[in-house]
């Protein structure tokens, strides 16, 4: 079914809009073998802009693999997924992957499950452990493979920030960065969907992924390139949205890649041949009530103050926060209150900071929060 909007997951084809810059970027890194850290607020476009380019990449000589990993919850969950998907990406056949498991991993014997769908793929389980195989062999697998059939690996890992959660992280963080540093035939693409952590991960000087490669910023689509791209979407289902209102929607939404589309996708529907005002305002209430849901279960449990925060942020107020005009009127509390604020709403993934510099991480969530609680 072809859908005029998508939104929530990774889009492609025609769907995929613009980055033409960051796309051309990426696949330069894939071609050359440079190390790559992408990092954006969330829903941003990062998986959509890595499955681009892994299709666009048509050198026989480069393989593109890309894994998930927000359901590994320890080290060696992760050296399973890490195994299989190279091994199965690399592989293609059944027959093949059982070879290159013969050939890479001659300690482990893999269950392999089958579908009843002769179209579905076949699952397999390593059940690597400690026992069969050191971290710095599993981690070393792309490498050995690239060498062996002579081909270069990119490696792209989504979800990365979730090594953060896993039991001695740190080591963990310094064995990859040990074995991937010396590769010659691998390279690496790591992004998430959490940008704090993201940010901790690679730009502290203390982590050991500090300066690992290219890091791309991902900003915002600019209005200027959703005018076409949403008109003609109009267009194609026989009706007409007016390049004002297209600049309304990104707006609205800051230009959040997924809440254009979502917001357009709204507009849409309720629109039988024009958008008019009383169709776009409609949109913009079932977008935050689609939203609340997820809004409420933000801030449950939040105290006064960090309530007070959030108001001071809609406010207007970014910087500044323990000055006794700002501290008085938002009661926010003592000035040394100030910085744990900040951090439990970081954590939260409520708020962003860039420096002294404070912003509500989600637009949308700032409109709702104005429109409940204000």
């Amino acid at each position: 079914m072809k859908k005029s909007f998508i939104y929530g997951v990774s889009v492609s084809g025609e769907n995929f809009t613009d980055r033409v810059e960051e796309t051309r970027r990426l696949a330069m890194d894939f071609e050359n073998g440079v190390n790559v850290i992408l990092i954006s607020p969330r829903r941003m476009g990062k998986t959509s802009l890595v499955k681009k380019v892994q299709s666009q990449i048509n050198n026989p000589k480069i393989k593109v693999v890309y894994m998930d990993i927000y359901d590994c919850r320890s080290e060696y969950d992760f050296y399973n997924k890490f195994a299989t998907i190279i091994l199965k990406e690399t592989s293609g056949k059944m027959e093949l992957f059982l070879e290159n498991v013969k050939q890479f991993l001659t300690r482990i014997s893999p269950k392999i499950s089958f579908s009843p769908d002769p179209n579905m793929d076949y699952s397999v389980s390593l059940g690597i452990t400690s026992k069969d195989y050191s971290p710095e062999e599993i981690l070393n697998l792309p490498e050995q493979i690239a060498s062996k059939i002579g081909i270069h690996i990119v490696v792209c890992i989504d979800e990365f920030q979730q090594i953060g959660e896993w039991s001695d992280s740190l080591t963990v963080q310094k064995r990859m960065r040990s074995v991937w540093q010396h590769q010659q035939n691998t390279s690496y693409c790591l992004f998430g969907s959490k940008k704090h952590l993201l940010t901790n991960l690679f730009q502290s000087k203390r982590m050991p992924f500090y300066h690992f490669g290219d890091t791309i910023y991902l900003k915002p689509i600019s209005t200027i390139d959703w005018i076409p791209f949403i008109c003609d979407k109009f267009a194609e289902k026989g009706k007409n949205i007016s390049e004002e209102f297209v600049k309304k929607i990104c707006k609205t939404v800051d230009n959040h890649s997924s809440y254009v589309q979502q917001l357009a996708w709204n507009i849409m529907v309720n629109t039988d041949k024009e958008v008019t005002e009383e169709i776009f305002e409609q949109s913009v209430s079932e977008l935050l009530a689609q939203s609340s849901p997820l809004f409420i279960q933000q801030i449950q449990g939040l105290t006064t103050y960090q309530m007070n925060l959030i108001r001071c942020l809609c406010q207007g107020i970014h910087t500044d926060f323990t000055s006794k005009a700002v501290l008085e009127t938002y009661q926010l509390g003592s000035k040394s209150n100030i910085s744990r604020l900040k951090k439990t709403l970081v954590e939260k993934e409520i708020i962003e900071t860039e420096g002294e510099f404070v912003t509500l991480s989600d637009p949308v969530f700032a409109t709702w929060f104005k429109k409940e609680y204000m």
